[in-house]
């Protein structure tokens, strides 16, 4: 039997042998298409060829490229798990020719390959064809037609046409389109699954699963306009696309894509840590389970990889679905703790010598998958029961359908996404107000966009107007002369006449040596004269190939064409300190906490250096000072910094570090550190792709100093340092500091650590008789209240404020009340020092049965203090803004027991 890795391996060699020049797979996300969320084609990365803005690197290439399908019309999200071959990550195995060949040899090939190479069973194979679209003005596509069965052995009546849904191929509404021509595989009658039926009839691009696609051939001929017209393309190229997935199911004579070994060892760590066994079943909850999270923990890991973190908003949104998807499945197979983590390894293995990236982070995307399921473990259980008492309350109603607010309030308060209470809905046969839930989302989201300030410029408009700016100087020099060619303002690119005085605006020049700000480096500031006058800029921005100095200037004499001096402010050395010292922290927190240290992003700037990067949790005390004391050695040890252009294949070999998140081009420069010349990279300690500004030595850093270590996401960790002139100055304002607290405390400087911690524990211990203190008036307002309290039947009803205490202490007085009388009804609410307002709410079971619940409760009064809040039917909590309602509140809470108990 031919392994997965075979046939992949074995789909490359062939095209390889037909003159094909391999590819690697582009990442998850594609940085310079902002339309994709996540690559969901093989043709994407090659878009731009099919456009005419781009050389292709060869006339016929092959790869196998990584897919995720959760968004948009290719959207599988909801199907995985109910059937054998839905997938939101998958690999497409393509060939590609870029105004090379055509028809007849994909035709050929695409034979040859399935039947001749694969020995697929000919007659097993139907073939489909463009059948015409009078709208279009397209005949069907007989070509093909014909070259199918002059070229193979297919005979006629297997060969089908179809309309445009099914065999016209475009990539959006406008842009290269063209026919295609899809291969499909008979399964045999077993995979029918409507075999109940008597009327259903088997057929390709049918509704049952005995015919499936297995390849399908794009031929791109067209390019549809903005009216929709089409019109021939100067070239016509092939663009073909095979699932991965679904061929190893067949090669390997597997009913289902999960028994195959891209899958069956993923289900059997899944069998080892729940002890759940998987049947292979269609409508088996345990087997659905299985399905969805082999599938997720795939599109997680290689997401992870590939840079994405987990969010709420975009494709980090996205993930943290897929994720809490998985979880939520989890709970089926009686996994309460975090367990997808564990699966990684197991992806890892399959997959990691194709895609080699995965070995170097796997580490960080199970730490990433670990800390979301711990964090959504502590909401999912609360989440999942308020949809409980949602559903109750929906019963009661005689009603089937989740309102808007209900769905929204699991989203909004419990991290529930949309997609999971529907999940959840649909267990219990029940619908979601889906629209209701948008338009709260929609208003959600409105009031975000209002509260931003500011306006971002456009700059792409311009991009193809700009002329390129030759900026090379920026690495030698601080001081170039150049010539105004040019200068942006609100009308646009101005390329004549006077540039206005007291206006912002973007000069353009033929040559510059300031840095345009990129890879997290900020743009220079700096001045540019000419007959004694100057233009000051602040900023200096990239556009297109164009640099833009962004400033303003009091002269009405600065023209176009004017010869000029470009001087770069002193910034720049202090910048370049701090630039120096990222790649050394990089360095050091590998040597610290593992090559899974890698960046994720990062600020540099001439006050501080902001660097981000992947690790579980927070760096101890001792972490920190040995990444510190390792930076610092290396600033003493004088070691050169050196810069190279290679190419990028060099650079890798080189082991270079590179963002996972950038695209870089075909040669890309290397800044290695503890190398003293080009030739001799691969001795420095420190290599990584950039193109940003340094020091020539480590010494010229002088000093580094961690300030802050702080999470900004699931898995990424943020460090926050300083280095030269802004470390001496932060030296400087400590020694103050120190100088002030010395009177202040009436110490020395050596014993002012002595004397603060004294007063500390002073103060602990003040605390301490203060809340003994607060604990005794507690118990005695709550003793007073009980024995003041109502009798309602057998029910003591104790309502009243109490002072200002700690939430268990609070919860404590209820447990001791609750002893004292067995059926009770209780609500406590005091007014804390900010004023704010709390209450706390109990009932006794008996008294649930009865239809009072202490959730109820608190939700009916909450809103008279200006708050909010829930819980359980036995115990909630509330707050509020406005203690001068208290009364009112507590009033109100005695009517509504009464008018819910009947009393």
């Amino acid at each position: 039997m031919l392994t997965a890795k075979a046939i992949r391996q074995g789909f490359i060699d062939f095209f390889k042998s037909k003159d094909h020049v391999f590819i690697p797979s582009s990442p998850i996300v594609l940085q310079e298409d902002p339309t994709l969320l996540f690559t969901n084609a093989g043709m994407n990365q090659f878009k731009d060829i099919f456009l005419g803005s781009r050389t292709p690197q060869a006339p016929r290439v092959v790869n196998s490229q990584k897919c995720i399908r959760v968004s948009g019309k290719h959207n599988d999200l909801e199907e995985v798990g109910k059937d054998t071959y839905h997938h939101t990550f998958f690999e497409m195995l393509g060939n590609w020719s870029f105004g090379d060949y055509f028809k007849a040899e994909a035709i050929t090939w695409a034979w040859e390959l399935l039947t001749k190479v694969w020995k697929i069973d000919e007659h097993r194979l139907w073939v489909t064809v463009f059948g015409g679209d009078s709208a279009d003005g397209l005949t069907p596509d007989i070509e093909a037609e014909s070259l199918w069965v002059k070229l193979t052995r297919i005979p006629k009546e297997r060969v089908l046409r179809f309309g445009r849904k099914d065999n016209f191929w475009e990539m959006g509404d406008t842009g290269p389109c063209g026919v295609n021509s899809e291969i499909h595989i008979d399964l045999g009658k077993a995979f029918c699954d409507k075999q109940h039926d008597p009327k259903h009839i088997c057929q390709v691009n049918g509704d049952c699963g005995r015919f499936i696609e297995l390849w399908n051939l794009v031929f791109i001929q067209f390019n549809r306009d903005d009216s929709g017209k089409l019109s021939e393309l100067p070239a016509k190229h092939v663009d073909t696309g095979a699932g991965l997935e679904r061929v190893v199911a067949v090669l390997q004579n597997k009913a289902s894509n999960y028994d195959t070994d891209l899958f069956s060892p993923i289900m059997s760590h899944l069998t080892q840590i729940s002890g759940k066994h998987y049947t292979a079943k269609l409508g088996n909850d345990n087997d659905n389970a299985f399905r969805v999270i082999a599938d997720h923990v795939r599109t997680l890991t290689f997401a992870l990889t590939d840079g994405v973190t987990p969010g709420n908003n975009g494709r980090g949104y996205v993930l943290r679905r897929i994720l809490r998807r998985a979880t939520r499945y989890g709970l089926k197979l009686d996994l309460n703790e975090p367990f997808i983590h564990k699966l990684v390894p197991t992806v890892v293995e399959i997959m990691g010598e194709a895609y080699p990236e995965l070995k170097d982070r796997a580490q960080h995307a199970a730490n990433v998958i670990e800390a979301e399921e711990a964090s959504f473990g502590k909401t999912l259980q609360r989440g999942m029961d308020i949809f409980e008492q949602d559903v109750a309350e929906l019963q009661k109603l005689k009603s089937k359908r989740l309102s808007g607010n209900k769905a929204f309030k699991l989203y909004d308060t419990y991290g529930f996404p949309l997609d999971l209470t529907q999940l959840m809905a649909a267990e219990r046969d029940l619908s979601v107000d889906v629209e209701g839930f948008n338009t709260l989302m929609e208003q959600q989201k409105a009031l975000a966009q209002a509260s931003q300030k500011g306006a971002v410029y456009q700059a792409d408009a311009l991009a193809e107007l700009l002329p390129a700016t030759p900026d090379a100087d920026k690495y030698h020099t601080h001081r170039l002369d150049a010539t105004v060619v040019g200068y942006i303002n609100g009308d646009g690119y101005i390329t004549s006449g006077k540039v206005p005085p007291h206006a912002r605006v973007g000069l353009v020049l033929d040559r510059t040596c300031a840095y345009a700000e990129a890879g997290g480096q900020v743009g220079d500031r700096g001045e540019i004269t000419w007959d004694s006058k100057n233009f000051l800029f602040e900023q200096t921005q990239r556009i297109g190939s164009a640099v833009a100095h962004w400033g303003a200037t009091d002269s009405d004499d600065l023209t176009v064409g004017a010869k000029v001096v470009i001087t770069i402010s002193s910034d720049r050395e202090d910048t370049a300190r701090h630039h120096t010292a990222t790649h050394l922290l990089q360095w050091a927190l590998q040597n610290v906490l593992g090559k899974h240290a890698h960046q994720e992003g990062s600020l540099v700037c001439p006050d501080y250096l902001r660097f981000d990067f992947t690790h579980p949790k927070a760096l101890t005390g001792e972490e920190l000072r040995r990444v510190e004391t390792l930076v610092n050695e290396k600033i003493q040890e004088a070691c050169p910094v050196t810069a190279a252009v290679l190419p990028q294949n060099q650079a890798r070999q080189l082991g270079a570090m590179a963002l996972f998140s950038e695209k870089y081009g075909d040669e890309v420069r290397v800044l290695a550190i503890g190398a003293e010349h080009p030739d001799i990279l691969d001795v420095a300690f420190s290599k990584e792709f950039c193109g940003g500004t340094h020091v020539t030595n480590t010494r010229d850093i002088g000093g580094f100093k961690i300030v802050r270590e702080e999470s900004v996401a699931t898995g990424v960790r943020r460090i926050t340092a300083v280095t030269g002139r802004a470390l001496n100055q932060m030296l400087s304002l400590h020694s103050k500091q120190i100088e002030q607290l010395t009177q202040i405390l009436k110490t020395t400087p050596q014993q002012v650590v002595d004397r603060v911690n004294a007063l500390l524990e002073e103060n602990k211990k003040l605390k301490k008789q203060l809340k003994k203190g607060a604990a005794a008036d507690l118990k005695s307002v709550c003793d007073d209240l009980l024995a003041n309290a109502p009798t309602l039947g057998d029910t003591k009803v104790i309502i009243g404020e109490v002072p200002e205490a700690p939430l268990d202490n609070l919860r404590g007085e209820i447990d001791r009340l609750r002893k004292k009388a067995p059926s009770s009804v209780i609500l406590l609410a005091n007014t804390t020092e900010e004023g704010k307002v709390m209450l706390l709410s109990s009932v006794t079971d008996d008294l649930i049965k009865r239809g009072l619940e202490a959730g109820d409760i608190v939700g009916h009064i909450a809103p008279i203090v200006g708050g909010g809040g829930g819980g359980r039917p036995q115990l909630a909590q509330a707050g509020g803004k406005n203690p001068e309602k208290l009364s009112d509140a507590l009033k109100a809470a005695e009517d509504f027991i009464r008018e819910k108990t009947g009393w």
